[in-house]
């Protein structure tokens, strides 16, 4: 640690405003726990080193994890024992060396835990899928049962949904149970304590709102001042609560290809307001290509490390990357597509007629086509939409229909697009020639 960093230079008001840790708590610490070990000025003002206010966020890092903060007091004098910097070796103790096992129940790990809670959700039993939550919650952090029940449970289930195991009702139980639980959590969360508001929203036609859920509960149990706005936000909406609230960052979230395109419509508009915007979902997973076209900070691949990077970018911001321009192409065979999109439907409705296509398959079918095709057009590059289409096959694939459906409808759609498109419309046709000549 440099001689700089150890100099007493910020008053208690400023470490306040840097950590978020409330005066009496920082005081008493310093009473009972002998750290921080702030200097004195000349009037007896506490005094306190860039190496001081790591020691804070340190501590306060090692209770979020679980610890009281005596037990992260004893910890730190441990690994100081040692010759160490804690500082310096934080990232292995946090993740080695944790305070100790929460206790079972029953012999019941998290593990268990969710089983049994999804298991209820499956057979609609609320009661007992409420019994495992409060034991989920009574032996682990909340944080923890968020991350590592509620979210892989959602997950498990949706991939059930996928395979045509789970219906849609079972889905659907599920996941109201998990929202009603983490909006209690995030309503019964404590009052910030750190300066700064982060507001949090899904774009307009973005209606799964878990992710930023648990981003919000998390951020607010670390004392953040989050605004949650929840799902299908439209961009008017955000503009005008942009406004009132005032957020030094905003948070984004985005699942599908569609509502990335939108969710690029609201990075945008923060541009121009001069707000900074963070960003995340799935579906920027699923395709890092994706992250060059949004003017913000995309959060990572893993929910439970996004507050950190929440974290540094409210405490220290940074440049906003700049997003690549979407060519003027694109977006003129977006305005056409969509100008022509209902005669393509019907061409491909008439052409379809007699097949052994479910009607509700077929409306399904168009309609996520159509609205993904649009998208990748706006986010610049059609080629979005491979991984799309393979969700779309292995979904009807999974709905009892022949794996040559999906082919013969593309097939279809390729003739009806080629036969209402002009020359705007070439990205598209030339998409659908690639696809419909894999097989």
């Amino acid at each position: 640690m440099s001689s700089m960093q150890q100099e007493a230079l910020f008053n208690l008001k400023a470490v306040v405003q840097q950590t978020g840790l409330k005066p009496d708590t920082l005081r008493a610490w310093e009473r009972r726990y002998g750290l921080p070990q702030p200097e004195r000025s000349e009037g007896g003002h506490r005094l306190y080193s860039q190496r001081d206010i790591g020691t804070i966020r340190w501590l306060m890092a090692r209770q979020r994890e679980g610890l009281s903060i005596s037990r992260a007091v004893d910890l730190w004098q441990q690994i100081e024992a040692t010759g160490r910097d804690p500082l310096v070796n934080e990232m292995p103790l946090v993740t080695r060396r944790p305070a100790a096992p929460p206790p079972h129940v029953l012999g019941e790990s998290l593990a268990e835990l969710r089983k049994s809670w999804t298991s209820a959700c499956l057979t609609y039993d609320e009661k007992r899928a409420e019994q495992a939550m409060s034991q989920a919650f009574a032996l682990y952090p909340p944080d923890v049962v968020a991350v590592e029940l509620l979210q892989k449970a959602v997950a498990e289930i949706g991939d059930g949904w996928y395979r045509g195991d789970v219906s849609v009702q079972q889905e659907h139980f599920c996941s109201e149970l998990t929202v009603r639980r983490l909006e209690a959590l995030v309503m019964a969360a404590p009052p910030p304590t750190r300066s700064g508001r982060i507001l949090a929203a899904c774009p307009a036609e973005e209606s799964h709102v878990l992710g930023l859920l648990l981003l919000t509960l998390l951020l607010r149990r670390q004392g953040w001042d989050v605004v949650y706005l929840g799902a299908n936000v439209p961009l008017e909406r955000l503009e005008v609560t942009v406004t009132a609230t005032r957020p030094d960052l905003v948070v984004l979230s985005a699942q599908q290809l569609h509502t990335a395109a939108t969710l690029r419509e609201m990075a945008l508009l923060l541009q121009d307001m001069e707000v900074p915007a963070a960003y995340g979902g799935l579906i920027f997973n699923l395709l890092p290509a994706l992250r060059t076209r949004i003017p913000g900070h995309f959060l990572g691949e893993r929910l439970d490390l996004a507050p950190q990077v929440v974290e540094r970018l409210v405490m220290a911001p940074r440049r906003l990357p700049s997003a690549e321009p979407v060519a003027d192409a694109y977006l003129q065979a977006r305005s056409h597509f969509q100008d022509r999109l209902g005669l393509i439907e019907a061409d491909v409705l008439r052409d379809l007629e007699d097949d052994q296509m479910p009607l509700r398959h077929l409306a399904m079918a168009n309609r996520h086509l159509a609205m993904n095709i649009e998208a990748a057009l706006a986010l610049g590059d059609p080629g979005y939409l491979g991984s799309d289409l393979a969700w779309v096959e292995g979904l009807l694939q999974n709905r009892d229909l022949s794996n040559g459906n999906l082919k013969h409808f593309l097939k279809v759609y390729r003739r009806a697009a080629a036969a209402r498109l002009d020359e705007r419309g070439a990205p598209v046709v030339a998409w659908l020639d690639q696809v419909t000549a894999r097989g």
